[in-house]
């Protein structure tokens, strides 16, 4: 694939980006769904595929978000959203949840960022502003206790500025913990050579890309575009 196109592009909304990291996960997975954007992955599993979803509240066998008469306000994920149950799930308290987050249970734990290094570095549960309220929660746990780290999140921050960086500037929520990006622009893989692009939405050239992003960036030689089918959904 060229690294010269050109032409507009549109960036992918946050439900574009969940429906990309829901059809990126093996059939068999279980994966932990951070608070925020990381909870609407839920709605977009494949319909083929065993997915197991648990949530840092306790719950282990998420469904889709609840409508109308499934509502419970009782069962929510981590994002206080109502949600449904899996036939088989199952809902404990904290000390279990967690350890299964500590435990190196879950295959994925799926996170929002604020600030991701290139050598995986995360930073999510506070920024550096005077009005800044801490929210770690499980954040540390599922960073480290996870065998895969997804983070989700806008490519640049609302002013502008990069979210991938060469070193985080916030506090760390893990050192070097993160595999795999999926921002509004492109999914980056971090490799021991640092940022590489995996997939680019389609009419955003390399250089541009690399314009919004502080680290140096690496296109695979196998560089897909992010486009869409014929029901409107994004692939690659």
């Amino acid at each position: 694939m060229s690294n010269t196109h050109t032409g507009s592009f549109t960036p992918l909304t946050r439900a574009d980006i969940a429906y990309l990291v829901a059809h990126d996960i093996p059939d068999g997975s279980y994966v932990n769904l951070g608070i925020g954007m990381p909870t609407q992955v839920g709605d977009f599993l494949p319909e083929d595929r065993e997915i197991i979803l648990h949530s840092e509240n306790g719950i282990l066998g998420m469904g889709v978000a609840a409508t109308g008469d499934q509502i419970d306000l009782d069962l929510i994920n981590a994002s206080r959203t109502p949600i449904t149950l899996l036939p088989g799930a199952s809902i404990t308290e904290h000390t279990v949840s967690f350890a299964m987050m500590r435990g190196g249970h879950l295959d994925y734990s799926i996170l929002g960022g604020f600030q991701v290094a290139s050598n995986g570095d995360l930073a999510n549960w506070i920024t550096s502003g005077p009005d800044a309220i801490a929210a770690i929660g499980g954040a540390m746990d599922l960073a480290i206790g996870a065998r895969n780290v997804i983070v989700m999140m806008e490519h640049v921050a609302k002013d502008g500025t990069p979210k991938l960086l060469n070193a985080c500037t916030y506090p760390l929520t893990g050192a070097g913990v993160v595999n795999h990006v999926y921002t509004d622009l492109a999914i980056i893989d971090v490799t021991n050579e640092g940022f590489v692009i995996r997939a680019i939405v389609d009419g955003l050239t390399v250089e541009a890309l690399q314009a919004r992003t502080e680290a140096p960036l690496k296109a695979s030689p196998h560089l897909a575009r992010i486009r869409r089918d014929s029901n409107g959904n994004p692939i690659y």
